[in-house]
Parts: structure tokens; C-alpha cells; sequence
């Protein structure tokens, strides 16, 4: 073999072994906030087996709210007590998010319906009918569900909206609650971009759930279907994705952060697995 070829195929070793090593290294950048290889599980009820959306008030991790998709109520557990107190806000439909926002609880269905009660009823088995917005969204179906405390904005993610080629890009819209919930703008995820990262999308992309990480400011974007966790910045610009490992990610459905930056992810259960939450403890650099 010609010494020149040699070299040449020398030159290519060390070219897979440094695309190798930067791969590991990104996927390592998000393991040192989030190793969510070692989750901490809080199994659910049986009345939460299908549980959905998740949320905290105020980011305070000792209550967590939660709904599934098939009963109009809202779900208060002490972390690890699986003793469940709810209030029932509405009749049989698909519930996939909420948000808890000031004084406010707000519900997503899956066809872009919002329902919208006091926080303060939380505390009661049964309450007046909650209030019901139609028509604010587009028709579609959403899953994602995020109310930010700083900026009051709320922001919906479509999973599968007709305006959209989910092999390109995915839509979402911000709302305000002010006389009621009204559409203020739009966004859109770049799905190009996502996959560029990932091989997991190449069937397109479809969110489950959305939050931002009070500690950085980065989208933290769920998919079930595609089993990855999607990070972007601010402006929603992809900067990471996380495959999601069957073995700890059953389902994957809600995601929510604390005060403290720690995650949380909800999981559907099925016929031989509990519903639960998972608890990732941010990491401290």
C-alpha cells in the first residue's frame, strides 16, 4: 500500500474519531444540568395511569398539579404521596396541558379549546363550570400548553395543524389573558434545524409539551412520538436533542421545571406500567 494512501486513510480515521468525540461531548453538554439516565420516579394512582399535562404554582415543587386525557379534572398530589385530590372543572374530553398562571388555572384540549377557572378552586371537590374559550386557536391538535410569570405570556405548540408540514416546521401562538384569553402573536420551530441534530424526526416532528427553564431562559420542547427532548434558546433556535430511552420514557407527556431549575417529566402509563413522574435534579456547574 503507497505510503500517500496510508496517510490519506489516516487523515479519515481521525476525522470519525473527532466527529465522534464532538457528538458525545454535545450530548454531554446537556447531561451536566440534566442526567436523564438516573431519573427520580413518583409513580401515580390508578386515576392518573393516563396522566398528561403537569405544572407547578409559583414553580413550588411540594404540590404538583396534573390532568389526563380523559376526565374534565384537575389533579393535586404531594410529591411522593400518592394520595390524589382533585376538582372536577368539566365533562369527558381529550386534556392534554395546563398552566397555572397568577390567580388563574388554564386547560389545552386537544382541539385548541382552553378552559379557565381560579386557582382557588383547587381546593374544592367541585366548583362552578369552568369558563370555555373556542375559536382563539387555529383548528389542529395541541398538546403543549406553557405560561410564563414573568412576561404573562401564554404559549401554545401545535402537535399536527393543517398550516403546517411537520417535516419543516411547527407552529405555535401566544396569548393573553386580559377580558378574557386572546391570540397576540405566533412563533414557529424550525423542524430543518431540529433534524440536523437528530435522526429521530425524519418522519417530522411532533411536540407533546413545552416549558422554559427559569434558571437559563431555554425552551425545554417534548416529543413522545419522536422519544426526544428538544432544547432551543430564547428565540427558539434548536440547540440540542436528547433521545428519550423507552426503558425510563414510557410515554412521554408533561414537562415542567421548579423555582430551582429541577425538570419533570410525566409519563403514560399502560397495561403493565403505572402512570408516573420523573424527576431530573439539575446539576450544579
Amino acid at each position: 500500500m503507497p505510503n500517500q494512501f496510508r496517510f490519506l486513510l489516516f487523515l479519515t480515521f481521525l476525522s470519525v474519531i473527532s466527529f465522534g468525540c464532538n457528538s458525545i461531548s454535545k450530548e454531554n453538554n446537556l447531561l451536566k444540568e440534566y442526567d436523564l439516565r438516573n431519573p427520580e420516579v413518583f409513580a401515580m394512582p390508578e386515576s392518573l395511569k393516563e396522566i398528561s399535562g403537569i405544572a407547578f404554582d409559583k414553580g413550588r415543587s411540594d404540590s404538583v398539579y396534573a390532568i389526563q386525557d380523559e376526565e374534565g379534572k384537575l389533579f393535586r398530589l404531594g410529591w411522593q404521596n400518592q394520595k390524589a385530590q382533585h376538582v372536577k372543572f368539566g365533562g369527558k374530553g381529550d386534556f392534554e396541558d395546563l398552566a397555572i398562571l397568577k390567580d388563574q388555572v388554564i386547560i389545552l384540549k386537544s382541539n385548541g379549546d382552553l378552559y379557565s377557572f381560579p386557582f382557588a378552586d383547587v381546593r374544592f371537590e367541585t366548583m362552578d363550570k369552568a369558563q370555555e374559550w373556542k375559536n382563539i386557536l387555529p383548528k389542529g391538535e395541541y398538546e403543549g400548553l406553557y405560561a410564563d410569570p414573568v412576561s404573562e405570556e401564554i404559549f401554545v405548540l401545535c402537535k399536527k395543524c393543517s398550516q403546517d408540514n411537520a417535516e419543516k416546521r411547527v407552529s405555535g401562538y401566544i396569548l393573553k389573558m386580559a377580558d378574557g384569553i386572546k391570540r397576540t402573536g405566533s412563533f414557529e420551530l424550525d423542524v430543518e434545524k431540529i433534524k440536523a441534530l437528530t435522526s429521530k424526526v425524519k418522519k417530522g416532528f411532533k411536540p407533546s409539551a413545552l416549558a422554559k427553564n427559569p434558571v437559563t431562559g431555554d425552551w425545554f420542547i417534548l416529543s413522545g412520538f419522536n422519544k426526544v427532548l428538544v432544547v432551543t434558546d430564547k428565540n427558539w433556535k434548536p440547540k440540542e436533542v436528547y433521545p428519550l430511552s423507552s426503558n425510563n420514557f414510557n410515554q412521554p407527556e408533561g414537562i415542567a421545571f421548579d423555582k430551582s431549575g429541577n425538570l419533570y417529566i410525566s409519563n403514560e402509563g399502560d397495561e403493565t406500567l403505572d402512570g408516573n413522574i420523573l424527576k431530573i435534579k439539575r446539576l450544579v456547574k
